[in-house]
């Protein structure tokens, strides 16, 4: 394999990789707090409309990636006030996220256009890539990393400051504390349940974010399934990743390189069924997911947060 090669493949993972790194971390940074958040599918998926309407409409990049983020941490507060202060479940309560924002999101796609008409087609402002001199012409990794957009570069910052606030400092201390005995956080004086709306906010937020990016960068406008289950496979990069922002980036560019593959095979004229080559990051994920929860050894490092899906009432504590 040429480095030409192996450099056109990392860059494409780590362009592809960026939507699931932030959706990735955000549903760490939500589950760290003891809520579970099936949802994450419909939200990237809602801020991918709202994200390129806005944008569309405005001409501008950034009230697009805000309204994204916004939308999303909207439809992650519903998920909180039904979980933490209704107490329902959280997975019926996060697949009725993803189900109504799925559905959200085709409805408005047929109308946040022109004339109150479809999305579909067209073409509105979009994130370029940002060359960076110097650091470009590094050999192999130059032009793959520092060759890329705005968005991505925010997540070469983004990355080491969440893994800062999580092990460094004292709320990300109390906020690994609240996903493994709440109870506890709580008679510090840690209003428990505040700090979890917040941080299932912040977690659809970063979800909003990765949609935003899918439709304003890396396929840019709107199309149904435009998503096509990137929410799913950040829940599941989460367990691989084990709640860790460095292992979620990790997991994003291995799931970005398999597109990466995907899309050079059918390039090359491979004769292999290009629905099979479609369904090559969704296989990679059950081997995965697979591979983590039948060995023993890495099963053991997961550290899954005890609390983790367990609704919290202070009344209750002991």
């Amino acid at each position: 394999m040429s480095l030409d090669l192996i450099s056109s493949i990392l860059g494409i993972a780590v362009f592809a990789g960026t939507s699931l790194t932030y959706a990735t971390i955000g549903e760490a940074i939500t589950e760290r707090s003891g809520i579970l958040n099936l949802g994450v599918e419909g939200m990237m998926i809602m801020g991918a409309v709202t994200g390129f309407a806005a944008a569309f409409h405005t001409g501008s990049l950034m009230i697009g990636v805000l309204a994204a983020m916004g939308i999303g941490a909207l439809l992650a507060l519903l998920h909180a006030f039904v979980t933490i202060t209704l107490r329902a479940d959280q997975i019926v309560s996060g697949l009725a996220i993803t189900l109504v924002g799925t559905g959200l999101a085709s409805f408005l796609g047929e109308r946040l256009g022109p004339d109150h008409g479809a999305l579909v087609g067209l073409q509105g402002p979009r994130f370029r890539d940002a060359v960076i001199p110097g650091l470009s012409s590094l050999p192999v990794v130059g032009e793959a990393l520092f060759a890329q957009d705005l968005v991505v570069y925010s997540m070469y910052l983004f990355i080491p400051l969440v893994w800062f606030y999580i092990y460094r400092t004292s709320p990300g201390q109390q906020l690994r504390a609240m996903g493994e005995s709440p109870a506890t956080v709580e008679a510090m004086g840690i209003p428990v349940l505040r700090y979890r709306y917040i941080y299932t906010m912040v977690g659809g937020a970063l979800a909003g974010l990765g949609g935003a990016h899918l439709s304003l960068a890396y396929t840019p406008g709107w199309s149904e399934n435009l998503t096509g289950g990137r929410g799913w496979i950040a829940v599941a990069l989460v367990i691989f990743a084990s709640w860790r922002p460095a292992r979620a980036f990790a997991g994003a560019l291995l799931f970005g390189g398999v597109n990466a593959v995907q899309f050079r095979l059918q390039a090359s004229g491979t004769t292999i069924s290009a629905n099979l080559l479609n369904m090559a990051p969704y296989i990679m994920t059950i081997l995965v997911l697979v591979l983590v929860s039948s060995a023993s050894s890495l099963r053991s490092r997961l550290g899954a947060p005890a609390a983790l899906g367990v609704p919290y009432s202070r009344e209750e504590r002991t």
